[in-house]
């Protein structure tokens, strides 16, 4: 199938969900505080306790979504969706599935269809706030497909 893309703009001053399950909490938090100087001109959300932690370990201000099992990753995803969203650092657990499974699906394929960086551990996530295009408008391509089947514009 054939899909169309428009551009959608980011901003200089980022949108960045921090998003992390239980095993992985500390490493997030310590990975924010290695790099609090570049994150606190940008915009922070994050889901239920990360968001809370990080306020509290960090002193950065993280606007709270719900706990990811209670619709914190459904309401990230619809952030995205809004284009309220411009990068998401989510340190999920491989190793350990989670109830909430098809929502982080549904999360991460939201994300990939409106071409937003994530990073799912802290390598990925030191690249993403080293990268000179994290702090430059960029230009991102959003799939979008009409009700008829014609893609948009190419």
């Amino acid at each position: 199938m054939n899909y169309g893309y428009r551009v959608s703009k980011s901003n200089r001053v980022k949108n960045i969900a921090l998003i992390a399950h239980d095993n992985r909490k500390q490493e997030l938090i310590s990975w924010v505080k290695k790099h609090r100087e570049i994150l606190e001109s940008h915009t922070l959300v994050g889901t239920g306790t990360t968001a809370k932690l990080l306020e509290e370990h960090t002193k950065l201000s993280v606007a709270g979504y719900k706990s990811g099992p209670l619709g914190g990753d459904q309401q990230v995803g619809a952030a995205i969706a809004e284009e309220k969203i411009d990068m998401m650092i989510f340190f999920w657990d491989p190793l350990e599935a989670q109830p909430h499974d098809p929502d982080v699906k549904a999360l991460l394929r939201i994300a990939a269809l409106y071409d937003i960086p994530v990073a799912p551990n802290k390598a990925t996530a030191d690249f993403i706030v080293s990268s000179r295009l994290f702090n430059e408008v960029y230009e991102r391509r959003i799939v979008t497909k009409s009700q008829n089947g014609n893609t948009g514009e190419s």
